[in-house]
């Protein structure tokens, strides 16, 4: 018998909640967008209104602004999105407690041991949207369907405030025409690849050779293959399931863009430094770093590098992210965007150092003084708060990186 899986997606969620604390928004044509004086100008989310318009989020204020002259425009306030999640999430349970988010504003429900006391899919995909939009005021989009990846086509196919159930009697119909970059997980390369290869719609995609796909794609192209086709039995996570965390990573749109050796040293520092803390809060260490790099066209670069040892040290992280933009970013210019990330995770208790055969200790003592200078950071940090201490290169920069709650009055 085949499951029942939900995929839950909050409509336009980031503008819904602005619309939700401030009702007059909902008259008018709104957008949430990060500040533009930060270079953070990008449409994080609009309204139905705005959507009228043809303003897509990711685009840039100055865009949209094109588009609508009248856009009002709204800095987001994140903690209140994470309350919301949470409150709508508290609703899934009590359907199952099979409820796996993906992201704050979407998530994965499996409700086949629920149809006995609340019906059939379709039935409790209503009744969740019914139930939120009642009392969060908020709208949802459900794919109801028998895995994860055409649950997730279903909540894409149609909005606002939609059920689509996609059976196996509908696939050919409803998922086979849809473009093959709507499909989970085919990104910006990946649909050039396919592209490339005449393959345009997840119906061509399943049609393909899985081989082939194979030979352009690596595993991935296998992935895809079997996702088109309607393989996925990846099961939806228990609530009561630990979280596992894949990665831990930080990224910044400076205020002016990177054009010095200096600067970039005092953002890698800045972003390694809140890596770093995280993932001793988190109790783990990475073995392979990533960075990512964008300049002021957008074109990104991403290059990554195993680490000779684990390490959760912001020390340790600045000098091999470092080494990555110097091998990786030679006279290429300014740089807009940096981010890094710590991934390939162990838990820090297991986490073994590998010591050479002609080490003279150095290494090791070097790394347990820097290890207890970045614990003690930890520690006057959650006393006195997040910028109480911090790395003497970001004093006074003007990259936007603040080390003061309220930024220093020119004098």
């Amino acid at each position: 018998m085949d499951r029942t899986i939900l995929h839950c997606d909050c409509n336009g969620f980031y503008a819904s909640v602005e619309c939700i604390l401030r009702p007059e928004l909902q008259q008018i044509p709104m957008a949430v967008c990060g500040d533009p004086k930060e270079r953070h100008g990008i449409i994080l989310a609009k309204n139905e209104k705005a959507k009228r318009y043809g303003i897509q989020t990711a685009e840039t204020v100055w865009q949209a602004k094109r588009k609508c002259p009248e856009l009002t425009l709204v800095a987001p306030h994140r903690e209140a999105y994470a309350a919301y999640s949470e409150k709508v999430n508290a609703i899934y349970e009590r359907y199952t407690d099979l409820v796996e988010p993906f992201g704050i504003d979407e998530s994965w429900l499996d409700v086949t041991g629920s149809r006995a006391l609340f019906g059939q899919g379709k039935e409790i995909a209503d009744t969740l949207r019914q139930v939120v939009r009642q009392e969060l005021g908020l709208t949802i989009s459900v794919g109801v369907s028998f895995n994860k990846i055409f649950a997730k086509l279903g909540s894409d196919y149609k909005k606002p405030d939609a059920t689509t159930v996609i059976g196996r009697a509908d696939v050919e119909k409803v998922v086979y025409p849809l473009p093959a970059k709507a499909l989970l997980f085919v990104g910006r390369n990946a649909a050039d690849t396919l592209e490339k290869l005449g393959i345009r719609t997840i119906g061509d995609l399943a049609h393909s050779s899985r081989a082939r796909l194979a030979m352009h794609l690596g595993k991935a192209g296998e992935m895809l293959y079997d996702y088109a086709n309607g393989r996925d039995e990846s099961p939806v996570q228990s609530i009561y399931a630990q979280r596992e965390i894949k990665s831990v990573g930080n990224g910044r749109t400076f205020r002016r863009n990177l054009t010095t050796q200096a600067d970039i040293r005092v953002a890698v520092y800045a972003l390694c430094d809140t890596v770093a803390a995280r993932m001793r809060r988190c109790g783990v260490e990475c073995t392979t770093l990533q960075v990512q790099i964008r300049d002021p066209q957008f074109r990104t670069i991403s290059r990554q590098r195993p680490l000779p040892a684990p390490t959760h040290l912001a020390r340790e992280m600045a000098e091999a992210a470092l080494q990555i933009i110097a091998d990786g970013w030679k006279n290429r210019g300014p740089i807009r965007m940096l981010t890094i990330t710590g991934q390939q995770l162990v838990p820090a208790d297991t986490a073994a150092r590998q010591l050479s055969l002609f080490d003279t200790g150095e290494d090791e003592r070097r790394h347990e003084k820097q290890e207890k200078i970045e614990h003690t950071m930890d520690a006057i940090r959650t006393r006195y708060g997040r910028y109480a201490i911090h790395h003497g290169s970001m004093l006074r920069n003007d990259l936007g990186l603040h080390t003061h709650p309220i930024p220093p009055v020119d004098e």
